[in-house]
C-alpha cells in the first residue's frame, strides 16, 4: 500500500513536471503580452487609431474589391437610384470566371509584358540616374546647394502639371522639341503619335518624375558612409572605380534594395504618366495594368466593374508575390527586411 501510494505521488509529480513547463511558457506569453500592454498603452493608443482609418479606407474597399471580382456586376445590374426610383441589384456570383477570362485572354499577356517592361526600364534608368547625381552632389563645390534645389524641383511639381508640360513639349506640330530639331534640319518626331516613340516618351517622363525621389534617398545613403574609409583606401592605393565598388556600393546596399522596392510598385502602378500622357495610346500601345482596370471601369461601354475589380486584384497579387520573392532574395544575401 505505501509502495502503490508512493508510485501515485511520484507519477503525478512526475506529470505536473511534465505540465510545468507548458504551463509556465503559456502563462509567460499572456504575462508579456499584458506587461506590453500595460508599459507601452500610449503607443497602442496611438496606433489604434490609425489601423482602423485603414481598415475602413484599405480593407473595405479591398475586400469590396474581391467580392465583385467574383460576380459579374456591371452599370447595368448593379443597385442605382434614378430620380426617386431605386433599382435593386440583380449580379450573381460566377466564382473565378472572370479570373479564367481574364488570365486566357491575350490581352492581360501583351499588357503584363508593357507593363514589366516599362517598369524595368523606368526603375534601372532612375536608379543609374539618381545613384550618379547623388555622387556628384556628395562633393565639395561651389553652388552645390542651388544644384541640389534645382534638381528636386521635379518632385516639388504636382505630378499632372509636369506631365501636360511634357505633353506641350512632345506636340509634333507646336512642341519645343520638334521646333528644336527642325532648327537643326531634323524632321518632327511623333512623340506621342508613334507605338515606339509614344512609349520612349512615357519612359523619359516617369524617369524625369522619379529622379529626385532616388536622388535625395541616396545622398542620404552616401552621406552616413563615413569618410575614413575612403581615406584608408586611397592611401592603400585604390583607384575612384575600386572605391566605388568596394565601399560605396555595400554602403548603399540597404538603402538601395529599399528605394528599388518602393520604385517598382510606385512605377507598376504609375497611372498618371500613362493616362494623363498618352492616354494609353496611340491605339493600346501604352496600357499597362492600371490604366486597363481603369479603362474596363470608366471607359469603356457597358462598365464592367467585375471585370476592374479582377485585374486590380491580380496587380495586387503580382506585387505581392514580387515583394516575397525580393524579399527571400534578401534575406538569402543576409540583408534583414
Amino acid at each position: 500500500m505505501t509502495a502503490h501510494t508512493s508510485q501515485s505521488v511520484a507519477k503525478a509529480a512526475g506529470d505536473d513536471v511534465a505540465r510545468g513547463p507548458s504551463r509556465r511558457t503559456d502563462s509567460g506569453k499572456r504575462g508579456g503580452l499584458k506587461r506590453a500592454l500595460a508599459t507601452h498603452w500610449y503607443a497602442w493608443t496611438m496606433v489604434t487609431p490609425v489601423v482602423l482609418v485603414l481598415g475602413v479606407i484599405i480593407g473595405w474597399p479591398l475586400a469590396r474589391g474581391v467580392y465583385l471580382s467574383l460576380t459579374d456586376a456591371n452599370e447595368r445590374n448593379v443597385g442605382r437610384t434614378i430620380g426617386a426610383n431605386h433599382i435593386e441589384a440583380t449580379y450573381q456570383f460566377v466564382g473565378l470566371d472572370n479570373y479564367t477570362a481574364v488570365l486566357s485572354d491575350p490581352v492581360f499577356l501583351q499588357r503584363l509584358v508593357w507593363t514589366v517592361t516599362w517598369t524595368v526600364a523606368c526603375v534601372s534608368i532612375t536608379f543609374t540616374l539618381g545613384l550618379a547625381l547623388a555622387n556628384m552632389l556628395n562633393r565639395e563645390f561651389k553652388g552645390r546647394a542651388a544644384y541640389r534645389m534645382a534638381l528636386i524641383l521635379p518632385w516639388a511639381v504636382p505630378g499632372f502639371v509636369s506631365v501636360f508640360a511634357w505633353r506641350f513639349l512632345f506636340n509634333r506640330d507646336n512642341g519645343i522639341l520638334n521646333k528644336i530639331l527642325e532648327g537643326g534640319g531634323i524632321s518632327a518626331v511623333p512623340w506621342l503619335d508613334d507605338p515606339t516613340w509614344a512609349k520612349v516618351a512615357v519612359i523619359a517622363v516617369n524617369v524625369w518624375l522619379g529622379v529626385p525621389f532616388m536622388m535625395v534617398a541616396l545622398l542620404g545613403g552616401l552621406q552616413s558612409i563615413p569618410g575614413e574609409l575612403y581615406e584608408a583606401a586611397e592611401m592603400d592605393g585604390a583607384s575612384a572605380w575600386q572605391r566605388f565598388r568596394h565601399i560605396t556600393l555595400p554602403g548603399l546596399r540597404a538603402v538601395s534594395m529599399t528605394v528599388i522596392l518602393l520604385s517598382t510598385i510606385w512605377t507598376f502602378n504609375m497611372f498618371p504618366v500613362i493616362f494623363l500622357l498618352t492616354r494609353g495610346g496611340p491605339g493600346d500601345s501604352t496600357e499597362i495594368l492600371v490604366t486597363q482596370a481603369f479603362r474596363e471601369a470608366f471607359v469603356e461601354s457597358p462598365r464592367d466593374f467585375a471585370g476592374s475589380a479582377t485585374w486590380g486584384v491580380l496587380i495586387l497579387l503580382l506585387l505581392v508575390i514580387f515583394a516575397l520573392v525580393y524579399r527571400r532574395s534578401l534575406r538569402k544575401q543576409g540583408e534583414v527586411w
